[in-house]
């Protein structure tokens, strides 16, 4: 007999996360306000604009990012991937100007300078072509526009850490092989993408938190304000 054990069932993980994401991730415990002040990193940068007519969110997930919004907006699109999170999203109330779509970040279906702001959090870090995900979110922005995004500062020392003593042990009481997850699911580092960022993107607004010094090490969250 072969000693492999075989592949967790991602369906049963991905339903399992979504009903679990909110109450473990923005509850009242540490691991819920080191989110909501990554949340608050992007939306805090004086050089956004008062309003954004149509804004794109890509990897939306379960919504997390949308009451840290401080402008105006016509149109906000909410948009995933995953069939099970349109699903998910689909049956739940949101403000009417929230328009839920299922699209891939590599192929958006929209026309060139099309749209005013992109935000996509805790996203980047699962995708495998970084590169071609930001070209496409540059072709749909329009010039004077903005590709906002939020990552973790993994494997950096102090996310590895913050890891072990919040999330992973919620997600280890609700029965999810949490490290497994991660291993597959963080195939971008946080060194890699920043110096991707850094390249593409001369006019770019970046935070450090909670400690601001720019470190991988030291840090546990990354964010970016990139302006087109």
């Amino acid at each position: 007999m072969k000693n492999f054990v075989p592949k967790p069932d991602w369906q049963q993980y991905e339903q399992t996360w979504l009903e679990n994401y909110d109450a473990a991730n923005y509850s009242q415990s540490l691991s819920s306000k080191v989110l909501r002040n990554t949340h608050q990193l992007i939306e805090n940068d004086q050089r956004l604009c008062s309003h954004y007519p149509t804004v794109l969110e890509l990897g939306v997930g379960t919504m997390a990012h949308f009451d840290f919004i401080k402008h105006n907006f016509d149109t906000y699109i909410a948009s995933d991937h995953d069939p099970k999170v349109i699903e998910w999203l689909g049956q739940k109330t949101w403000d009417a100007r929230v328009k839920v779509q299922k699209l891939s970040g590599r192929n958006l279906p929209f026309e060139d300078n099309s749209i005013d702001r992109v935000i996509a959090t805790h996203v980047f870090e699962h995708i495998s072509d970084p590169v071609s995900a930001l070209e496409e979110c540059v072709r749909v922005v329009k010039p004077g526009g903005v590709i906002s995004l939020i990552l973790p500062c993994d494997p950096g020392f102090l996310w590895q850490l913050g890891r072990r003593l919040g999330p992973r042990k919620s997600a280890l009481k609700t029965g999810l092989p949490y490290d497994y997850y991660m291993s597959i699911e963080h195939v971008n580092s946080i060194q890699n993408l920043q110096r991707i960022l850094q390249f593409h993107f001369p006019d770019i607004v970046e935070t450090w938190w909670p400690l601001r010094i720019p470190s991988a090490n030291f840090n546990l969250i990354y964010s970016a304000n990139c302006y087109v």
